[in-house]
């Protein structure tokens, strides 16, 4: 069969190099996709957000199933029209997409369905969200409503870091229309946790769990990034919190879908803070996270492209879809200057050493070819990642072949998966 993936990162990468080893597979495109992917996947220059080329591209190449990564298309309602030229396509329609573009939206699901979440504030403009800071009890939490690929959200500590973020969002518009409104939350305390779980409608598989590294320093230091990477499992997430997660959060979700008359199908990240009351939602995603998805995808027993088709065909809850016992470790490797302003074009030296060490996958997020040479094309260059038995061994594996990759002006955490290792794992 021929799969069609839109987008061109590091989960797209990942994507593609897991339903690749499907049997079922003859022809696997990626539009656009960038220079990891381009060994795996004929690449297609049709950007993730021309949303009428992709299908017009689809129905003349017969794909037999499109897979969205980024969430623009989705909210964009990609799905729909796929749908409505008669293609199969994997993700939400853009109603259901409305979950992650939407935050006001998501947070009045969240509180109508008693979603455990945080207490939040709408605000429709920056004089009435100032006028709420000011009798706020700090730190509080401000997010732009609309979609900031990852970087709209600003945990504020004191009046003056708040007022800051309101007025880069709402008066400023850093992030465009994003920021016609804004959600101040109280800042839930605990430790994230990221879950995903396969949804078609009727019924929902939990995937292994993973832990993210937003900030782009160690110990969680400095500004938000789309993430700097993550590891699978994550300790916090113990089997009795799973039951809870999967009852409080993702059965209680279908149920006020249906309540709604809101079909939901495709895969369904819940970014979640394990507070000491138990699992509460930061936000809904509407599409595989990343760099989770690096973490997770090699940790699947199964086929992906069998499970995908469940989820298209409403048949998810007929058979069993286990995860292996190893761990998987995900590195990202940033550009100089990410998450603000970074160059491209860098020769990213060392990658065929790299990919050699035992259970090392890296996969490409921004990055090019150029008369044979990769290049860096983007904040977010590689995940490094590496599988092995347990946390602790996969981690020394990752960090190992990060140590044969350079490139100009290359950072990255040295503490991806800290948490892990002091819980024992």
């Amino acid at each position: 069969m021929k799969l069609l993936v839109i987008g061109g990162g590091g989960r797209e990468h990942a994507l593609c190099w897991k339903l690749a080893q499907s049997p079922r597979v003859t022809k696997l495109y990626c539009a656009p996709g960038n220079a990891g992917i381009s060994e795996t996947a004929e690449c297609i220059e049709i950007q993730a957000e021309e949303i009428d080329a992709l299908m017009k591209f689809a129905r003349k190449e017969q794909v037999d199933l499109t897979v969205v990564g980024p969430e623009a298309p989705l909210c964009a309602g990609i799905v729909d029209l796929f749908q409505h030229n008669g293609l199969r396509v994997f993700g939400p329609r853009q109603k259901a997409a409305q979950l992650e573009g939407s935050k006001v939206f998501s947070k009045r699901f969240f509180l109508e369905h008693h979603i455990p979440t945080a207490r939040a504030e709408v605000c429709v403009e920056a004089g009435q969200a100032n006028e709420f800071l000011r009798k706020a009890k700090f730190p509080v939490v401000i997010k732009a409503d609309g979609l900031a690929a990852g970087k709209g959200v600003t945990v504020a500590s004191d009046l003056k870091a708040a007022t800051e973020a309101i007025d880069s969002i709402m008066r400023k518009k850093v992030f465009g229309r994003s920021g016609d409104q804004v959600l101040i939350e109280e800042c839930l305390v605990g430790e994230e946790a990221s879950m995903l779980a396969l949804v078609d409608g009727k019924s929902f598989v939990t995937l292994p769990s993973a832990q993210d590294h937003k900030r782009v320093f160690d110990n969680d230091q400095g500004p938000n990034t789309g993430g700097m990477g993550a590891y699978s499992p994550a300790p916090v997430v113990t089997g009795a919190l799973l039951q809870r997660i999967e009852k409080e959060i993702f059965q209680a979700t279908m149920n006020g879908l249906a309540a709604e008359g809101i079909e939901y199908g495709g895969v369904l990240y819940a970014g979640l803070m394990i507070t000491s009351d138990g699992p509460k939602v930061i936000e809904f995603n509407v599409r595989f996270g990343d760099p989770e998805t690096q973490a997770i995808l090699p940790r699947l027993d199964f086929d992906l492209v069998e499970a995908m088709e469940a989820v298209v065909e409403g048949r998810l809850g007929e058979r069993q879809w286990p995860a292996k016992r190893e761990a998987c470790v995900c590195v990202v490797m940033a550009a100089g200057g990410y998450p603000n302003k970074y160059e491209n074009g860098k020769p990213v030296h060392g990658l065929p050493e790299a990919a050699k060490l035992p259970g090392v996958t890296v996969f490409h997020a921004g990055t090019k070819q150029s008369n044979g040479d990769v290049l860096t094309h983007g904040g977010r260059v590689l995940g490094v990642t590496a599988v092995s038995a347990d946390i602790r061994a996969a981690t020394k594996r990752a960090y190992e072949a990060i140590g044969k990759i350079r490139f100009d002006g290359a950072h990255y955490r040295k503490d991806i998966a800290a948490r892990a290792l002091q819980r024992g794992a």
